[in-house]
């Protein structure tokens, strides 16, 4: 579950990691309290689960009362709900530190940079030798002497120094007690008296340690769409988009595929939802969920070796003979128990067929009104 900024910081700031003064704000208020506040220059920034807010336009600096009142409709009318009123900060140097998860060898990875500011992505790809790395081996601590190393690494010293060492320590602490799978801080500001300030942050907690998490829950305000929030609730993964085809899939790099085919023969994708992993089970609610979204077409593509054919198939059976969908729905259903899932589909007309691409080119024929 991924975390607002303004909440990421709520745990920086209580655990001790510094962050600029600032008051939330909800579309519908006045901002002026909040900038009474926090005085002038300061930046408005929206509470949203988007990546790059500064390049899009989401985060507005602001000078004046008159200006803060223009962008803050502005950013309302783009309908953006919350907004984080925040101090301006003196920044000398800008710094990129985050913990994550190894999926490789399952270490915790400490990854740090001394050119903040950047996404990550771009600068592995242009500047990987700029990326600090420092593993921390599963169920061990981190020790001093890391946390040093990588401080030395981004080119601290001084007051510095000696916060930067602090500051990870108890962003390793806030990782384990509170089951994340990323902690980050871009940019962490070095200020020109030489203190560190975390000016941005992003939190996600791992979704299947919600039983211990309990402090946090999923939000409308963190989903495009009441369907997504709804079948988030139901542990659905489940993504909106603007076309027509409806695909139910089991599993991310398979969905993958099948977007880019569904874009190659001509087709519009209007919503991807895992039928996959633990959801393979649950057909009716899968399907209900997807015509919500008013598709033309449901194409359902599978290949599984624990999620078995015949029950994902009997599933779809039971899931047309209770919703009793009016659009066509194309199958691709592959994996174990195969031969068995044929005949379970042909029991209500459906022909399963064998070959993905066919399966795709079907679909986009059936969302365009052809056969």
């Amino acid at each position: 579950m991924k975390l607002f900024e303004y909440q990421a910081k709520e745990l920086f700031q209580e655990a001790g990691i510094t962050v600029p003064e600032s008051v939330l704000v909800k579309a519908g208020s006045s901002i002026d309290q909040a900038t009474d506040k926090i005085g002038f220059p300061c930046v408005l920034k929206s509470q949203v689960m988007q990546g790059g807010r500064g390049k899009a336009g989401l985060i507005q600096f602001v000078k004046t009362q008159s200006e803060a009142k223009e962008k803050f409709d502005y950013l309302t009318g783009r309908g953006v709900q919350t907004i984080l009123v925040e101090q301006a900060i003196d920044i000398a140097r800008e710094i990129y530190i985050a913990i994550t998860i190894d999926p490789v060898d399952c270490s915790t990875l400490i990854m740090a940079s001394s050119e903040g500011g950047m996404d990550i992505e771009e600068l592995a790809a242009t500047m990987p030798e700029k990326i600090i790395r420092e593993k921390v081996a599963a169920f061990r601590e981190l020790e001093i002497f890391q946390t040093r190393d990588v401080m030395f690494k981004l080119g601290l010293t001084g007051n510095a120094f000696k916060q930067g060492v602090k500051l990870l320590l108890t962003m390793f602490k806030l990782f384990r007690c509170y089951d994340a799978e990323l902690v980050e801080i871009n940019p962490l500001v070095v200020t020109g008296d030489g203190n560190l300030i975390a000016a941005d942050g992003k939190f996600i907690i791992d979704d299947n340690a919600g039983f211990r998490q309990q402090s946090y829950s999923l939000s409308r305000d963190q989903f495009d769409s009441d369907i997504e929030f709804e079948a988030a609730k139901e542990g659905i993964p489940y993504l909106q988009f603007d076309g027509d085809i409806g695909l139910m899939c089991a599993g991310a790099g398979l969905t993958n595929a099948i977007y880019d085919l569904v874009n190659y023969f001509g087709g519009r994708v209007a919503n991807y939802l895992e039928f996959g992993g633990p959801n393979y089970r649950r057909a009716v609610e899968a399907m209900e969920f997807t015509l919500r979204n008013k598709p033309k077409v449901i194409l359902i593509v599978t290949f599984g070796t624990i999620a078995r054919a015949d029950v994902m198939a009997q599933g779809i059976v039971d899931a047309v003979k209770k919703l009793n969908p009016e659009i066509p729905i194309v199958t691709a259903i592959r994996g174990t128990g195969e031969e068995e899932a044929d005949k379970i589909l042909k029991t209500i007309g459906f022909e399963n067929l064998s070959d993905t691409e066919d399966a795709v080119k079907k679909a986009v024929a059936l969302a365009k009104g052809g056969k």
